[in-house]
């Protein structure tokens, strides 16, 4: 018998606020240890919480993005549960009335339906060191979005399609930097897996805190093996929680699953119901900024651009940007992005740049390009005056007035 995979996605989106969800302590990435506390997210008798509107912007930026249906009314609760980086017992989130739901994102022609968005509060950070462990709680309150995937996906590889699709629709609309070796974007899986063709769901396991895109493909492919080794040995898979080993490219028991029930979820007694007007909503969804797949179809429309072209500098949106800052000043969109994407990023990448470190800046870039055009200089030397501008971080004029040349051709380099 064949089987096949069903998989759900639990994104965990950082919200890039200056503030925290529930008081005024800064959000900041690499602070000494317990600098950014307060007695509200330290969970201290009596403080009390105030709503972030920022985050809820954010929030409902993502949820437009995303096709949501918005809530004007949502609840925050408590969910109640014991860990030495979880001060106050119990996380700020959202259970049965959540801000949006009914949503779907495309990820290629896959797509994917959205169940729920919820905002929530962040635990802060244990940290083990041999025989000690340290918690640092910095991180705890930061403001984050629970995004909640039907399960609509059926392989390792659109999983990470997914997560990378996602990924760039946070980044484009401003509202999370989404950068998984920070944190900012955790995922948590659910897998099982059925007889192929079957309508009956198997038993779900919960992969937790998967922090990279290769991760995630590498977790998912050895858990669905794994189900299948087990179904076809006679056994039954066990509804449980496992953790990835990226060490091994295995998963591992972590504890038995729980269920809603066991978090006692109630509403925040400190906390009335977030009531959203709809002018503010409108005034939200009419201000949106331009999306990843709007601006692939103007690449592809508007610059002429192939589709690999196109979806290179989209995927990318500080490269995307780079592509359109230079354009400014030449006007030709295919020779910009065959100097960009075949000879600057080849030059930034053997000296381990990224185009934000970039040298070349997007107006030297649009130079260059400019006296090849021209005829100033030739194809092949315009190349070695780009790889002087990446080594000595100069322009093409001030690198050819360096050699005292004005026409230049092959012959006299």
């Amino acid at each position: 018998m064949e089987y096949e995979a069903v998989i759900g996605l639990e994104i965990h989106v950082q919200m890039d606020t200056k503030t925290k969800m529930f008081c005024s302590c800064p959000v900041e990435f690499g602070a000494p240890p317990n600098t950014n506390v307060c007695p509200v997210c330290l969970g201290m008798p009596g403080a009390l919480p105030v709503i972030n509107k920022k985050a809820v912007e954010y929030a409902l930026r993502a949820a437009i993005a995303l096709n949501c249906t918005i809530h004007k009314e949502s609840i925050f609760a408590r969910k109640n549960y014991f860990y030495p980086d979880l001060p106050k017992g119990y996380q700020i989130s959202q259970y049965e009335k959540p801000i949006a739901t009914d949503g779907w994102l495309y990820s290629g022609e896959k797509k994917v339906r959205i169940r729920r968005l919820h905002i929530e509060e962040d635990a802060g950070k244990n940290i083990h060191e041999g025989k000690k462990s340290f918690v640092d709680l910095n991180r705890a309150g930061t403001p984050l979005m629970e995004i909640v995937t039907e399960p609509d996906i059926s392989s390792p590889e659109e999983a990470r399609a997914f997560l990378e699709t996602l990924r760039n629709v946070m980044r484009y609309l401003g509202v999370s930097k989404a950068d998984m070796e920070k944190g900012q974007l955790r995922c948590d899986i659910n897998v099982s897996i059925k007889p192929r063709g079957s309508d009956s769901l198997g038993t779900r396991v919960e992969i937790k805190n998967v922090n990279s895109f290769r991760f995630v493909q590498k977790a998912i492919e050895y858990e669905i093996e794994r189900q299948v080794s087990v179904v076809k040995g006679g056994g039954e898979v066990v509804q449980e929680t496992r953790t990835f080993d990226p060490s091994t490219g295995r998963t591992y028991t972590m504890r038995t699953k729980e269920e809603a029930e066991d978090y006692r979820y109630f509403p925040d007694p400190d906390l009335l119901p977030l009531v959203l007007k709809g002018e503010w909503i409108e005034e939200i969804r009419a201000s949106m900024p331009e999306l990843p797949h709007q601006r692939l179809e103007r690449f592809r429309t508007t610059y002429g651009l192939g589709e690999y072209e196109a979806k290179v500098l989209v995927d990318h949106k500080e490269l995307g940007d780079f592509f359109e800052e230079s354009l400014r000043e030449v006007g030709d969109p295919k020779a910009v992005a065959n100097w960009l994407l075949n000879d600057l990023l080849g030059l930034l990448n053997e000296r381990k740049l990224t185009i934000e470190s970039s040298p070349v800046s997007p107006s030297n870039l649009a130079e260059l390009v400019t006296l090849v055009k021209r005829g100033t200089l030739s194809t092949r030397i315009g190349k070695e005056v780009l790889k002087e501008m990446v080594e000595e971080g100069k322009s093409a004029s001030e690198i050819i007035e360096k050699r005292g040349l004005r026409q230049v051709s092959d012959e006299k380099w």
